[in-house]
């Protein structure tokens, strides 16, 4: 056999790779045994519970391990010997060689520089021969290529003037830029609307196909597995419990664990119709949170224009019911759940928390209203303090109220760990320490510490994998019925929306363009965004996912 004819080796062999951390004075096992193979243009799914070792394993095969962190075994790139590998080195592999997406864009990306400089830094980083002028334009091309609204804007933006899911496709227009053999996507699509969703994963497979590269997918979205894998690696515990081409482990699961797992997957139209109490509520209930013609706007800032972000909203949310925000990113939703929150304040209309207006009050007035209103942030890398053990960000809540008794908060504490079902000991684990989705659950136990009135819930599962995603569902449920707060609901997953709603509001360029109950919204929508918003939901079936993949080429 000739040597043009031979197949080429694997981009990737990973081979008995281990994880472990030493916590409290003693080694603690992250992952073992870990093995896999990468292969050309090969698109390789790992997923698993929040905790399994999916990303950790995955970041080890770069050393980036936080310094309490080890990794055992083997990992080569084109045959080259990672784990051994000096500092220098892996600094010239990464963005080049292997280069990541990050679940948490709001911590991978500077927040003192522009989007623009930090993808032109890259890009200078790997090509120093390579033009600023030339490293502008490939950056712009990047930011046009995830789709990125008004990319010179964006270009010229800080992280935190971008939505959750411009940030995330700032990140991968990041990763990207350097064309590297294998890309390791970490919950890539995460933050981002079904719409954009689609169009991130034909981005992916676009690159893969091009460059041959590899593509390491850590996902919980069932959906994406089954739009974008070839092959299919499930971890429980930091063991892999199961392989397999996608078709296999969607079809004939053999291990009970990736069973449970599939079954957990939530579909759009299975949710149950609204309760009688919320559908017809009793005359003289007073909404906890109304806002009528809402504008939001942020101000003229140096050369950066003033700009609307939410128009004449209209929105009531009564004791018990549960309203979906749903919509684009940068559409308006977590700007409104900013308003209702008071870190953003109204520049016109009204808006009320339990009769209380928040419309120029005092400071302590609004800090009064604050206390009735529990939030989950959407990205929890961000929202707990890094220096803090976990419980004390839990019980920072209770201790503001008033609360000085050290007893009562370590129970409230314990009680929320037990709600969001983490262990009691990890109230002394650092935010760190924890996965993604872990860190996910201590911000909706921080939120639920005061028994809100109303709690803005801005995508709290977006981090989670869909087996614990539906405890904690069932969990919020449970505690509403119980306690009969409001809750808006901001998500980009229609089909948790189905689950957990009882209304739905659909945003689109800053305003509410439909609203009503849930079937009347997700079964019969009279908007055609909103029918676009629903064709582009993932389904967790490869034949189907590709069905519809090649109607959407037909149709261009």
């Amino acid at each position: 056999m000739t040597e043009t004819s031979q197949k080429p080796g694997p981009i990737l062999e990973a081979t008995d790779l281990g994880v472990d951390f030493w916590v409290e004075g003693e080694w603690m096992t992250a992952a073992e045994g870990v093995t896999y193979t990468v292969q050309p243009g090969e698109v390789l799914a790992i997923v698993g519970e929040s905790g399994s070792g999916k990303s950790t394993s995955s970041m080890a095969l770069l050393g980036l391990l936080p310094q309490n962190g080890r990794a055992s075994g083997s990992v080569k790139l084109k045959g080259e010997q990672l784990i051994d590998a000096s500092m220098q080195r892996l600094r010239e592999i990464r963005g080049s060689g292997i280069a990541v997406i990050f679940q948490e864009p709001m911590t991978a990306l500077n927040p003192v520089y522009t989007v623009g400089f930090q993808i032109v830094e890259a890009l200078k980083v790997h090509y120093p021969k390579m033009l600023r002028k030339e490293a502008r334009a490939r950056a712009l091309e990047l930011l046009r290529l995830v789709e990125m609204p008004d990319p010179q804007k964006a270009f010229d933006s800080y992280p935190h003037q971008l939505s959750g899911g411009q940030r995330q496709r700032a990140m991968i227009a990041q990763s990207l830029s350097c064309d590297p053999a294998l890309l390791i996507a970490d919950e890539p699509t995460t933050a981002l609307d079904v719409t954009v969703q689609a169009e991130i994963i034909d981005l992916l497979r676009d690159l893969n196909k091009r460059l041959g590269s590899g593509i390491i997918l850590i996902t919980h979205d069932m959906g994406v597995v089954a739009d974008l894998a070839d092959s299919v690696i499930v971890m429980k515990d930091g063991k892999v419990v199961e392989t397999g081409e996608v078709r296999q482990i969607f079809r004939e699961p053999t291990h009970p664990y990736t069973q449970a797992l599939l079954a957990a997957v939530p579909h759009l139209g299975t949710g149950a119709a609204a309760e009688e109490s919320v559908a017809h509520r009793e005359p003289g209930v007073e909404p906890a949170l109304r806002m009528t013609d809402l504008v939001v706007e942020y101000p003229k800032r140096g050369r950066v224009p003033a700009f609307r972000a939410v128009e004449d909203a209209n929105l009531e949310i009564y004791p018990g019911e549960v309203l979906g925000l749903v919509g684009e990113s940068g559409s308006g939703k977590t700007t409104i759940a900013r308003a209702v929150i008071g870190l953003m304040p109204a520049t016109s209309g009204e808006l009320s928390v339990a009769g209380q207006n928040m419309v120029g009050v005092s400071k302590d007035d609004l800090r009064n209203i604050r206390r009735q209103i529990g939030i989950v942030f959407q990205d929890p890398g961000s929202s707990l303090n890094p220096r803090w053990p976990v419980g004390e960000s839990i019980g920072e809540p209770l201790q503001l109220a008033g609360e000085k008794d050290q007893k009562v908060i370590t129970k409230r504490v314990d009680d929320l760990l037990d709600m969001v079902e983490l262990p009691h000991s990890y109230r002394n684990r650092f935010p760190h320490e924890l996965s993604g989705g872990q860190r996910q659950r201590i911000g909706i136990a921080r939120a639920l510490a005061l028994n809100p009135k109303v709690l803005v819930a801005d995508e709290p599962t977006s981090a989670l994998d869909v087996s614990v995603q539906a405890r904690v569902l069932e969990l919020l449920q449970q505690i509403q019925r119980e306690q009969q707060f409001a809750t808006l609901f901001v998500s980009h997953d229609l089909a948790v929306v189905d689950l957990l709603a009882d209304r739905i509001a659909v945003m689109h360029r800053g305003r509410i363009v439909e609203q009503g109950s849930k079937e009347q919204i997700l079964r019969n929508p009279q908007q055609d965004y909103t029918k676009r918003l629903i064709a582009a939901v993932p389904v967790p079936d490869p034949d189907e996912q590709r069905a519809r993949r090649e109607a959407r080429r037909t149709s261009l």
